[in-house]
Parts: structure tokens; sequence; C-alpha cells
């Protein structure tokens, strides 16, 4: 498989593993042991541009830790002894792509919503090798959750980050993309609060919707949430790699949402280094 088609390539059920996958990880550089802990697909976003197809039920409908754990050893000993290397799904992947960045909660749905956070944030830090990062990539949604914050804590002493979902500079586009009933203040409150306490990684999608990106007008009070938030050590700028599966109105996503060309990404990566002093790093679509 071409590096290209591994990024794009990110299927959440891989051999008999019921919650760990790996992938090739743009974002994280390299190899990323994805941990599925909504198998369920339950999230309390409905982002127009999610690939989760929730048309179809899940095969697995609950978290099991213990399970989770069991499977994370044996994932991490596939790498450790090269059969990773040497699957199929990875052909062709040059060998620096293949070294472990990061043990990520991601998966089908919003990560903080799972009761038992921080038990399996410290069951995380327990088995992961040295220098390997717990990334959260997270809708910021449930960031003031009191287990949440006990979670971040143990993250904190265990090469832990944050990467945070920011989509949208105005409650209006926000509730387009994201399709929540979730404040967009609360999110803005969260993420705010989250940096208070360590640096925060930003994650932004960009896409177009029936033909049009966002508006200067959006991309502007953008900038300026960035501004609001401080502590952040890198924002991601992206967009849609993947097929859209969210169905909207009836009508699948994909439809009607597209991605930005690079040479757009880079103008909006520019913009938010030009006007907010963050560091900023594009990631392309095709």
């Amino acid at each position: 498989m071409s590096l290209l088609k591994a990024h794009r390539f990110h299927p959440r059920d891989f051999e008999s593993f019921r919650y760990v996958y790996p992938v090739i990880s743009r974002r994280s550089r390299g190899l990323s042991i994805g941990l599925n802990v909504n198998p369920d697909k339950r999230c309390n976003f409905d982002c127009i541009y999610c690939q989760v197809n929730r048309t179809v039920p899940s095969a697995v409908n609950e978290f099991d830790l213990t399970v989770a754990e069991q499977e994370l050893r044996a994932m991490l000993d596939w790498v450790r002894d090269g059969r990773l290397r040497e699957h199929p799904q990875f052909a062709g992947v040059p060998e620096e792509k293949l070294q472990l960045r990061d043990i990520a909660l991601s998966g089908d749905g919003e990560p903080t919503t799972l009761p038992n956070f921080s038990d399996t944030i410290a069951m995380i830090a327990r088995v992961k090798p040295p220098g390997c990062k717990i990334v959260l990539i997270t809708d910021a949604a449930g960031l003031d959750r009191a287990d949440v914050r006990r979670g971040l804590a143990i993250m904190d002493q265990h090469e832990g980050e944050v990467w945070g979902k920011l989509d949208a500079g105005t409650p209006e586009y926000y509730r387009l993309v994201n399709r929540t009933a979730v404040p967009f203040e609360r999110v803005l409150k969260n993420l705010a609060l989250t940096a208070r306490d360590r640096p925060i990684v930003i994650q932004s999608l960009f896409m177009k919707i029936h033909g049009e990106g966002p508006s200067e007008t959006e991309l502007a009070a953008y900038c300026q949430r960035l501004r609001d938030i401080r502590n952040i050590r890198l924002v991601q700028v992206y967009t849609v790699a993947r097929r859209p599966m969210t169905l909207v109105e009836g009508v699948p996503a994909w439809q009607f949402v597209t991605a930005l060309s690079n040479a757009e990404v880079d103008v909006i990566t520019a913009r938010v280094r030009r006007e907010t002093g963050l560091t900023a790093e594009s990631f392309y679509g095709e």
C-alpha cells in the first residue's frame, strides 16, 4: 500500500481486535495505535464530515477495559517484534512511518463521554512504552467532566497531549458543521480552561459545502477564537480526506461535502499564522 493510501485508509477493525487498531497518521507523522472507546458509534456531535457510517449496526456495543488492555498489550507486541510491519495493510509503507508515535483515544464517537475515562487513561499510561504519547482527540464538550479532568492530570504525567476540535468561528457555522446541541460557548470555554493547565493542539477541518468554503467573515472569527484560547502549541488545519458518511435530511454528506484544494488549505494556514502568531501546519485531502 502506498503512503497516500495508508493515510486515507483508517479501518477500525483489525484482525480479531475489538477496540485497538493501527493506522498511519498524517498528523502523528507515523504509526498511531487507535483505541476505539466508542464502539457503539454514539457521539454527542453529528459532524457533517464524519466518516463513521452510522447506518450500519455496531458489532460491539460496549467498551470493555479489561479486553482493551489485553488487546493494547498484544498490539504493542506486534509493533515490537515486527509482525505489524509484515502485515499486508502496511506493505510498501516506509520504515520511518512505522515508528510508533502515539496511542490515541479516538474511534467512532467522543472519548470524553466514556464513564471510566480516567481508568482508561491510567491503563494506557501503565502499558505504553516510554516516548509514546497519549493523545486525546476530542470535540471538547466533555473536558469539564470531573473524571475527564482526573484523566487529563494522569496524561500530564505520561506524555499526554490534548487535540481539541475547533471547526468554526461563529455559532452559526458551528451548528452547520458540527450539528450538535452542545453550546458553542461550552466548547470554547472548555478549550480555554484545558489550555490554561497545559499547551494544547487545535484540530480544524475546513471543507466545501455545496461548493462553498468558509467565508472571510468566518475565518476572521475563527482566528479570534484561537487568540482567545491562548496556550496553543499547534494548529492543525486540514480538510476532508475520506468519504463523509453523515446523513443530512436523508442525503449522504459525501454528495455535497468536498475537500479544499491544497492551495486553499495553505491560505487558511497562512492566515492563522499571520493573524494569531501561532504555529500552524497544513494537512491535505489529496
